[in-house]
């Protein structure tokens, strides 16, 4: 039995840990463009210039989006099919855990100050708070003659803030998970 509980422990530490590094991406498109004859694309600065993040961080966000095309075949150009705008978002997340135990967690089959078991414990309780940085970030693609949005991705996850080298790989997880949307896939009709 103490086995058991314990694999379980493992397992959902594992799934709160990867929980926390995970990226949802999403994203929209006209279903009347053909991405297939897009093959050119250039960064369109007005758009870029507005978003509320860092040059630094712009950077690292268009080199990794101009890898991803690229690596898509596409070419960057000064007379382009396409250009790529991005916008962010950002939110403070707020979590409150309620530690306080009550009367169930005495006695036989409660939880004892070295794991689950039986056994009996002093108890102790209260909240605890944990606040995360939260972003979205968008990327918007426009068909150059008609000015016009096509495809839109977005990826939201948690932030890294201090250490510039998972910084930057925690952006290239936003682009990579995000591009695998682009193309869109066809739709069976």
């Amino acid at each position: 039995m103490k086995k058991t509980i314990t694999i379980i422990s493992l397992l959902l530490l594992t799934v709160s840990i990867s929980s926390c590094s995970s990226v949802r991406v999403a994203s929209d498109y006209d279903k009347e463009t053909e991405f297939n004859n897009y093959k050119t694309f250039a960064f369109f600065k007005p758009g870029i210039d507005k978003a509320e993040i860092n040059d630094i961080d712009k950077r690292r966000i268009l080199k990794a989006i101009e890898s991803e095309l690229m690596a898509k075949g596409m070419k960057k150009s000064s007379n382009p099919d396409m250009l790529v705008s991005i916008f962010t978002k950002s939110n403070q997340r707020v979590d409150i855990y309620n530690n306080a135990w009550g009367a169930g967690a005495w006695g036989w089959g409660g939880f004892n100050r070295w794991g689950w078991g039986p056994g009996w414990g002093a108890g102790w309780g209260g909240n605890q708070v944990s606040t995360r940085t939260e972003g979205i970030l968008f990327v918007d693609f426009i068909d150059t003659n008609k000015k016009q949005l096509i495809w839109q991705g977005s990826g939201t996850g948690y932030l890294v803030t201090k250490n510039p080298d998972k910084k930057e790989a925690r952006i290239k997880e936003f682009v990579s998970k995000m591009m695998t949307k682009y193309p869109p896939a066809e739709e069976t009709k």
